[in-house]
């Protein structure tokens, strides 16, 4: 799978953790994620996933590939939740799995050496197992309650900085925080020992996508600084 990063450089050593937005349209305010991508990359977002459980698999490869185009113009990171198949029609720098997803290892074989594959995680066990079996990347959380997932009651799933900080202990591929993050509270996040913040409705709720992105860039310099 071609990258829009440079050839010569090792595939993970040029994407920017710090902002990592997950898209998705009906938690946009009622504006398109289109709107919401463009935006983000002014703020100077580092990476965008493909969300948009809600949609057809049409129509998310038609969103797929607008939002595709903004993301290589732009050199951020664009990968496709979920669907392996999508990432391959989209020409995605790589897929993000769940625990109902492809294993890591059949993704791989399927996207090849040069994707990027992520793996939702929330405990330490599943962090080494997942680095383990080749991912390259994790999304550990709940970090904090959120209202963006219906299915599961966030309260009782939210593993907080206590857990983020074990995570860090063990393992040794980068990983950011995701579930109820926002610019007040990404800095303990990645104090804790996340290398960044994944969000959805701090910036695709916001009046300013833009403003909202950078402010949350600000928020994770800040908690690296006190690392």
């Amino acid at each position: 799978m071609p990258s829009t990063q440079d050839p010569s450089v090792p595939r993970l050593a040029m994407v920017d953790w710090d902002v990592y937005l997950v898209t998705q349209a009906s938690l946009s305010a009622g504006r398109t994620t289109e709107e919401i991508v463009a935006d983000a990359i002014d703020g100077g977002v580092g990476v965008v996933q493909l969300r948009e459980k809600d949609r057809t698999a049409r129509e998310r490869y038609e969103l797929g590939q607008r939002v595709r185009e903004l993301t290589r113009k732009a050199g951020v990171t664009f990968v496709v939740n979920d669907r392996v198949d999508l990432a391959q029609a989209l020409d995605a720098d790589g897929v993000h799995l769940g625990d109902d997803d492809l294993p890591v290892s059949v993704a791989r074989d399927l996207l090849g050496e040069d994707a990027i594959i992520g793996r939702s995680v929330s405990t330490v066990e599943d962090a080494e197992a997942a680095e383990a079996a080749g991912a390259d990347y994790l999304g550990v959380g709940a970090v904090f309650a959120t209202g963006s997932k219906d299915d599961i009651d966030d309260d009782e799933y939210a593993v907080g900085t206590d857990r983020v900080a074990a995570i860090a202990e063990a393992v040794d591929i980068p990983f950011v925080g995701i579930g109820g993050i926002t610019a007040e509270n990404a800095t303990e996040v990645v104090e804790a020992g996340a290398d960044g913040v994944a969000v959805i409705t701090a910036i695709t709720q916001a009046d300013d996508p833009d403003i909202a992105t950078a402010d949350l860039a600000t928020a994770v310099k800040r908690g690296r600084q006190r690392k």
